[in-house]
Parts: structure tokens; sequence; C-alpha cells
């Protein structure tokens, strides 16, 4: 009966706080933020012993349909024709372009929180800046710890001559590396994006949430365009941005709807009548 009662508490949340409409806001900043994110991270990769088929291969993981060719094709012509201003470029277009995407989410929390946001311009900006370099530094962490965990990974096996063992391993585990890293990353925003002091225990739910929503819409939205979806007959040359745009609406669901269910853990504990 508490089930029914959360989940109905629940529908009437994501009416009342629009939370459709709070995704397609975010949709549209991720897609704006989403290539100079890009040619910031790929520029920058030349000082770390990180490819950038490493850091296309993580979105390959997820991106649905044809938009990995999208994707792959705009970044790297930019990178080819101009290398030298595109890391300052490359930061302040994706500090500016993905803080408003934060700050989208900031809004959508305190909404779920039904708490005001009092703090002043710079210091709600700030906040976001802050949180859109945690999210590139720990970006950066999850393409080094593959990398380097792979070769101290077969290094070691090597020695005692269960190399290829190791190889069957570490296709098992990566999973499950992604899913930490993930879940950190939705903790850290759950934790510092609303107004309102938050313990760790507060945001578990909705990180668990986030972390496998994500993956599995992720993953049944690109099965079934690879399959079943296509796009292009409606939408013609634009259809691998729509399949985009559809996938980060998607995403800015499971985020805000995770955001939604710590605020009912949070405020209702077990009363779920509003």
């Amino acid at each position: 009966m508490e089930i029914i009662m959360f989940f109905k508490h629940l529908l009437h949340r994501f009416e009342r706080d629009e939370v459709l409409g709070r995704a397609a806001e975010l949709a549209y900043f991720f897609l704006l933020s989403l290539f100079p994110f890009l040619i910031f991270l790929l520029t920058l990769i030349a000082y770390v012993p990180v490819s950038q088929e490493d850091v296309l291969g993580v979105i390959r993981q997820y991106a649905p349909g044809d938009t990995m060719h999208i994707i792959e094709t705009n970044v790297l012509r930019i990178l080819s024709e101009q290398r030298g201003e595109l890391l300052s470029f490359g930061i302040i277009a994706t500090i500016w372009f993905a803080s408003n995407g934060i700050n989208a989410i900031v809004r959508a929390f305190n909404r779920a929180y039904d708490v005001y946001e009092n703090r002043s311009f710079f210091m709600a900006r700030g906040v976001a800046i802050l949180l859109t370099l945690a999210m590139v530094f720990v970006i950066i962490v999850a393409l080094l710890l593959p990398v380097f965990g792979r070769e101290i990974g077969l290094f070691i096996f090597a020695s005692y001559g269960l190399s290829d063992e190791f190889l069957d391993i570490w296709n098992a585990i990566r999973w499950g590396v992604s899913f930490v890293i993930l879940f950190f990353v939705f903790s850290c925003l759950y934790l510092a994006a609303p107004n309102i002091r938050l313990r760790i225990r507060d945001i578990l739910a909705g990180s668990l949430f986030a972390t496998v929503g994500w993956i599995t819409v992720s993953s049944l939205f690109s099965y079934y365009v690879s399959n079943f979806g296509n796009y292009t007959a409606m939408y013609g040359s634009l259809g691998g941005i729509i399949v985009l745009l559809v996938w980060f609406y998607l995403s800015g669901l499971m985020i805000i709807i995770g955001g939604e269910i710590n605020a009912i853990v949070l405020q209702s504990g077990k009363n779920y009548v509003s």
C-alpha cells in the first residue's frame, strides 16, 4: 500500500512540477553544451594519456542510432580545422552553456523540494560553474581509469601468464565501473544542486534510480532507433539531430524524476499525502 501511495504522490508531483517541460528545457541546454564540451575535452586530452577514440568510445556505448556519426563528424572536423584557440574557446563555451544546463537542473530540484533560490545570481552561477568543472574532472578521471586499469591489470596478469583471462574479466567489469562513476556523478549533483542542506542518505534513492534509469533508457532507446525507428524518413537530414534531442530529453527526464524521488523520501517519509 505504501508503494502505491508513493507512486501516486510521484505522479502528482510529476504533473505539478511540470517535469516533462523541464526535461525539454534540459534537452535544449544539453544539446547546446554537447559540442563545446567535447571540443574542450578532446583538446584537453592532448595533455593526458587518453586518445580521442577513448573519449568517443565512452559516448558510443550509449549514443543511439546515427547520432554518433553526427558527433564524430562535426567534432573531428572542427578539431582538424582549428587547434590553437579551441581549448580557451572550449573552456568558455563549455562553462557557459553547461552551467546554464546546471541552472535548469537547480531550478527543477528547488521546485521538487519546494524551496526558493535565495542565493545571489553570482552565488548560484558559481555553484553551477563549480558543478560543471567537477563533472569535467570526474569524466576525465572516468576516462583515465579504464586506460590505466587495463594497463596495470595486463601487467599483473601477464606476470602470472593470465593476460587472456584478464581481458575477459575486464570486459565484464567495465560496465560495473561505468555504473559506479555515473552513480557518483548523480549523487554529487543531487547533493549540491538544490538550495537545501542534504545528507548523503537523503539522495541515495534518487541517485540509484537516475543511474539505473539512464542506462536502461539509453540502451532501450538505442536498440529501438537501430532496429525500428526511422527518423530519417520523417525528418530527412535532421533525423540524427532529432534522435539526439530525444535522447537528451529522456536523460533529463531521468535526472528530474530522481530529484523528485529524493524530495519525496526527504519530505514525506512514510506519509505520501501532499
